[in-house]
C-alpha cells in the first residue's frame, strides 16, 4: 500500500509541477504583453504573476488533470483562469490582439525548448534525482507543446481564434468572433463528446489526435533535433 502510494505521489509530482508552470507562465505572458501594448488590467489585478494560485481554475487546473491522471490518460491536460484583457485599451486593438493572444502559446514553446536544453544537464545529478528531473522535463516538453497547439486552434476564445480574428478581413473576422461565447462548448463537443457517441456506433474518429497530438508530435521532434536530443 505504502509503495503504491509513494509511486502515485512520485508520478503525480512529475506531471503536476510542469503543468502548473506551463499554465501559470502561459497566462502571465498574456498579461505581460497586454501591458506592453497598453492594457494594464491583468497587471492591476495581480495576474501577471509567477504564483500559480493566482491562475488556478478549480476544474481546469485541478479536477480535469486529476481525472485524466486517475484514469491513466495518455496525456495530461489542463487550463487556468483566462487573464483579463481589455482589448479596447490596446494602442492598436486589432493588431495588438494578435501579439497578446500569441504570447501564451509562444511561452509554452519557449518552455518546451528550455526543458529540452535542461535535459542535457540531468547527467550531473545523482541517479534518483536525475531520473525525477528527467521525468519532469520530458513531461514539460509534452505538456507545453500540446498546450501551444491546442490553444492555437482557430476558434475563439482560444488564442488561435483571437489571432485569426486579428488577421482576417472584417467580413470573416466578425462571424468568427461571434462564436466566442460558444467556442469552448464546440471544442468539448468535438474533442470529447463526439468520440463517445461515435464509439456507440463502432466508428472511431479521434479528432483530438488528428488536430492536436499529431502536430504536437511533429513539433516535439523538431525541438528535440534543434536541441541535440533527436
Amino acid at each position: 500500500m505504502s509503495s503504491q502510494f509513494d509511486l502515485t505521489i512520485y508520478t503525480a509530482s512529475t506531471w503536476v509541477i510542469p503543468l502548473l508552470l506551463a499554465i501559470t507562465l502561459h497566462e502571465a505572458a498574456h498579461g505581460y504583453v497586454a501591458r506592453v501594448f497598453g492594457d494594464d488590467t491583468a497587471w492591476r489585478m495581480g495576474r501577471v504573476s509567477f504564483n500559480p494560485l493566482n491562475h488556478v481554475d478549480p476544474f481546469g487546473t485541478i479536477a480535469l488533470p486529476a481525472i485524466l491522471l486517475l484514469f491513466h490518460a495518455p496525456f495530461l491536460f489542463g487550463y487556468a483562469k483566462p487573464v483579463p484583457v481589455d482589448f479596447r485599451r490596446l494602442r492598436s486593438p486589432q493588431r495588438d490582439m494578435i501579439w497578446v493572444a500569441a504570447a501564451g502559446p509562444a511561452m509554452n514553446l519557449a518552455l518546451a525548448t528550455a526543458a529540452a536544453l535542461l535535459a542535457h544537464v540531468v547527467v550531473f545529478l545523482p541517479a534518483d534525482a536525475g531520473q525525477w528531473a528527467l521525468s519532469n522535463l520530458v513531461n514539460a516538453i509534452n505538456i507545453n507543446v500540446i498546450l501551444a497547439v491546442f490553444n492555437m486552434i482557430p476558434l475563439p476564445p482560444l488564442d488561435g481564434g483571437r489571432v485569426a480574428v486579428g488577421i482576417l478581413p472584417k467580413a470573416l473576422a466578425a462571424p468568427l468572433a461571434a462564436l466566442e461565447p460558444y467556442g469552448m462548448l464546440i471544442v468539448i463537443g468535438v474533442f470529447f463528446l463526439l468520440p463517445t457517441f461515435e464509439a456507440q456506433f463502432g466508428v472511431s474518429v479521434d479528432v483530438f489526435s488528428q488536430v492536436v497530438i499529431r502536430p504536437a508530435d511533429a513539433i516535439i521532434q523538431l525541438i528535440l533535433r534543434l536541441t541535440g536530443l533527436g
